[in-house]
């Protein structure tokens, strides 16, 4: 696929992005994006950018968790298909 520029709006600001994936996706991931720095930003009385790395930290929390769950299910489904 061709490589678009896309503007989202992620905590109020502008970000122009370039991707080859649909734009209903990167429009998915920056909403994404931008809610858990909300939910962040009210939880907490950080600055702006504090804020931002702590959610990074979730963000990479919740994608190494969810690695690690399709690892155990693929050696799973690995010793099932061994079985039959």
């Amino acid at each position: 696929m061709e490589k678009r520029k896309m503007t989202v709006t992620v905590a109020g600001k502008p970000y122009t992005l370039v991707s080859s994936d649909p734009p209903e996706h990167v429009k998915r991931v920056a909403a994404y994006v931008d809610r858990q720095l909300s939910e962040t930003a009210a939880m907490t009385n950080l600055p702006s950018a504090q804020a931002a790395v702590l959610t990074c930290f979730r963000l990479a929390e919740d994608l190494l968790r969810a690695q690690d769950e399709n690892r155990v299910l693929l050696q799973r489904m690995e010793k099932m298909t061994e079985k039959r």
